[in-house]
């Protein structure tokens, strides 16, 4: 039976760094572990509890739901904008978050990787994705973290599918989220 990792980006431009990332890891995962990108976080509306209504509930944000719940584990990707988390991938974990009591991650492991411009590589912001995942339902996987600095040099002429240094960690959080969701299943 395949493990089915599904995989946000906190940044919704075409050619993000971030979204490369995320792009190796669908290349990168090893055999019985598919990784899955959703491809509609631009199309999920801000969370709003009054839209967020059984039966009708916007069918991006009911889709978003839908991935999370089919997912053994999620993989998100965040840039770090502004010393912190991207709005769409904290919209992303708001929905995940409802219905209270009943969160579609609750208890699915999480780990968080991303890339940034800056020379920490979105340390803050991944924090901050540790911590709202985790009040969300989440079990975040100590030690499966992924920041790098300098995207905009060190990803100017090379995917990070292509980076040994980047392949080799990113290859190594998907086995630990493979790990952990074979782990988690069988509890």
């Amino acid at each position: 039976m395949s493990v089915r990792i599904l995989a946000l980006v906190g940044s919704l431009r075409a050619a993000s760094h971030n979204r490369q990332l995320a792009e190796a890891a669908v290349r990168l995962a090893p055999e019985g572990v598919e990784v899955e990108l959703f491809e509609s976080l631009a199309d999920v509306p801000f969370y709003n509890e009054d839209i967020d209504i059984e039966g009708s509930l916007p069918a991006a944000a009911g889709a978003l739901r839908e991935a999370a719940l089919s997912a053994d584990a999620l993989l998100l990707f965040s840039p770090e904008y502004n010393g912190t988390i991207p709005a769409v991938l904290k919209n992303a974990i708001d929905w995940l978050s409802r219905p209270y009591g009943a969160s579609a991650i609750s208890g699915k492991p999480v780990a968080v990787a991303g890339t940034s411009l800056g020379r920490f590589g979105g340390v803050w912001a991944h924090d901050e994705v540790r911590k709202s995942v985790g009040i969300a339902g989440g079990t975040v996987i100590e030690n499966a973290e992924l920041s790098i600095p300098g995207s905009l040099t060190r990803f100017a002429t090379t995917h990070p599918a292509d980076d040994a240094e980047v392949a080799a960690q990113l290859t190594e959080i998907v086995a630990r989220l493979h790990q952990a969701s074979k782990e988690s299943a069988a509890v």
